[in-house]
C-alpha cells in the first residue's frame, strides 16, 4: 500500500493496533492528504478503524531499517497519534458557512461542506464528520435532510473544555507542573491547543480566558526556536518541514547567540545496499 500519494516505497510506521474484529477495510487503513488546520499547508493523516491519526516523523543523521530481508533506505521513524477530527474540520466548517458582517452565515448539507476542491481525502471523513459537527454546529432538519452551520458559542465552549482537559493531562503527565501556578499551566494548555487554530479563533479563545494573545504567541515562538532541532530532524509528512530547511537553519546562530556546529561529513562511507550488492556478486 502506498504510504503517500504517488509513492510505493516502504516506510516504518508506529500506529495504534487495530481490533481483531475490525473489517478488512478498517484493518487496512487509509492515508489522507488534508489541509493543516492552522497553516493550511498539505499534511498527511491516517484514518483507521474510524479514528483519525496525525503523522509525525523523526530522522537521525544516518540510519536505515532492516525489514525482514529488505533494507529500507529511509531511516525516518513515522508515528501516528490520535487527533480530534473537530480540529481538522473547524476551518472547513468556517469556510462553508460563508459568514459576513452582521450575518452568521448559511446552513449547508454535510456532503456539500465536505467537498473540497483538490482534497478528495475529506470525502473519507464523512463517516465521522457528522458527529464532529454536532459538537460545534447548529443543526436544522427539513424532512429527511440535515443542514449544519458553525456556531461560535458552541465552538468556544468546546475549546474551553479542551483547554481544561489538557490542563488536567499536563498535571498527570509531568510532576513539574505541580510547582507552577494555574496561569502558567493555562498558558501552556492554550498554546498547545493553539497549534491547531487559526489566528482569529485563537484570539477569541484568549480574550474569553482573559489572556494576552501577543504574549502567548511570543512565548510560543521562542519555545519553537529553542526546540527546532538541527539533528535529528523532525516534521510532519507533507508539510513544508524538510531536511533542506533544517540544513539551512544549521548555518544560523542559535537563540543563545552561539554558532551552531555543522555536522561533520563522514568519509569512506558506503550505501548499505551497495555493500550487500557487492557481497552477493562475489558469492
Amino acid at each position: 500500500m502506498a504510504w503517500w500519494e504517488g509513492f510505493e516505497e516502504t516506510r516504518i510506521l508506529i500506529a495504534p493496533s487495530v481490533p481483531r474484529f475490525a473489517t478488512a477495510t478498517e484493518n487496512k487503513g487509509r492515508f489522507l492528504s488534508l489541509r493543516h488546520p492552522k497553516q493550511g499547508n498539505l499534511s498527511c493523516y491516517f484514518l483507521v478503524n474510524g479514528s483519525l491519526q496525525e503523522l509525525h516523523w523523526l530522522k537521525q543523521s544516518y540510519g536505515s531499517w532492516f525489514v525482514g530481508d529488505y533494507v529500507c533506505e529511509d531511516g525516518r521513524l513515522y508515528t501516528a497519534t490520535p487527533v480530534d477530527p473537530v480540529f481538522i474540520l473547524l476551518p472547513i466548517f468556517e469556510e462553508a458557512r460563508m459568514k459576513k458582517d452582521g450575518d452568521q452565515g448559511k446552513f449547508r448539507q454535510l456532503d456539500e461542506m465536505m467537498f473540497i476542491d483538490g482534497y478528495p481525502g475529506y470525502q473519507h471523513l464523512l463517516s465521522i464528520a457528522e458527529e464532529s459537527m454536532q459538537v460545534v454546529c447548529e443543526m436544522k432538519e427539513i424532512g429527511s435532510l440535515k443542514f449544519f452551520r458553525l456556531d461560535d458559542c458552541k465552538t468556544l465552549a468546546w475549546l474551553c473544555h479542551k483547554v481544561e482537559k489538557l490542563k488536567q493531562t499536563l498535571h498527570a503527565l509531568d510532576k513539574n507542573y505541580a510547582a507552577q501556578d494555574e496561569q502558567a499551566i493555562l498558558a501552556d494548555a492554550v498554546s498547545l491547543v493553539g497549534e491547531y487554530l487559526k489566528e482569529p479563533l485563537l484570539k477569541c479563545l484568549c480574550n474569553h480566558l482573559k489572556m494576552d494573545f501577543q504574549e502567548l504567541t511570543r512565548k510560543a515562538s521562542v519555545q519553537l526556536q529553542e526546540t527546532v532541532p538541527g539533528n535529528p530532524e523532525e516534521g510532519t509528512p507533507g508539510s513544508s518541514t524538510s531536511s533542506q530547511a533544517n540544513g539551512s537553519s544549521q548555518s544560523k546562530k542559535s537563540g543563545k547567540g552561539k554558532q551552531v556546529k555543522k555536522m561533520k561529513t563522514e568519509t569512506n562511507s558506503h550505501n548499505i545496499r551497495d555493500m550487500f550488492g557487492r557481497a552477493s556478486r562475489r558469492s
